[in-house]
This record gives C-alpha cells, sequence and structure tokens, in this order.
C-alpha cells in the first residue's frame, strides 16, 4: 500500500511524504502495543515520515533492546499515534508521481 505500482519501477518504497497540514492528538501510552506492533515496523520508513512532519526524535535504526526504555517508548508512541496528517501527499522516490498509494495508474502502467 505505501509503495509505487508502476510498471517498471525498482525503488518504489516508501513513498515520501510530503505534509502540508499535521496535527498532534493525545493518545495514552500502552507500552504493550508498542512492542507487539515494533517488529511489525518498518522503522526506516516511520523515521523518515516522522521528520517530514518535523518531528527528529526518532534514531536512524532501532531494535528490540530499545523497548526497554521508556524514553524510546514515548518517542515511538508519539511518532506512531499522536502525529496525524490531515493535508498532504504520497510521492513515489523514484518517479515524483504524486497520489494516493494506488497512485490511480493508467491502463498502459499496470
Amino acid at each position: 500500500m505505501l509503495s509505487c505500482n508502476i510498471k517498471g519501477v525498482g525503488n518504489g518504497f516508501p513513498l515520501r511524504l510530503e505534509v502540508e497540514k499535521w496535527v498532534e492528538k493525545e493518545v495514552e501510552l500502552n507500552a504493550d502495543f508498542l512492542r507487539g506492533i515494533f517488529p511489525k515496523i518498518e522503522w526506516k520508513a516511520l523515521a523518515g515520515t516522522a521528520r517530514a512532519i518535523g518531528y527528529d526524535a526518532l534514531p536512524d535504526e532501532a531494535d528490540t533492546s530499545m523497548l526497554n526504555s521508556d524514553d524510546f517508548l514515548s518517542r515511538f508512541h508519539h511518532a506512531l499515534l499522536e502525529l496525524h496528517v490531515e493535508e498532504g501527499a504520497l510521492v513515489c522516490p523514484e518517479t515524483g508521481r504524486r497520489g494516493i498509494p494506488n497512485m490511480l495508474l493508467h491502463e498502459d502502467e499496470v
């Protein structure tokens, strides 16, 4: 869903996020949820997206040992659950095409 599916695109993941408007919404921290979802997260994509919003508190690399740190959990929680993009665009890193995740492909692009 977060990659460009145009025929011939070799580097369509992760889509780059261009943010026009975002808000913070407070959510109660649930450490067990964060520990459970962590293995399913593509960390570099999350960290890059958080930086696109202006939140640079996430490290470039993360591993499961960091889940024992309350500070790390708090930063992870904030980036994952409290930053909400209201307006913006997803952009293919290879073609520069902007659009929704399926990129509304034309018939000749499938």
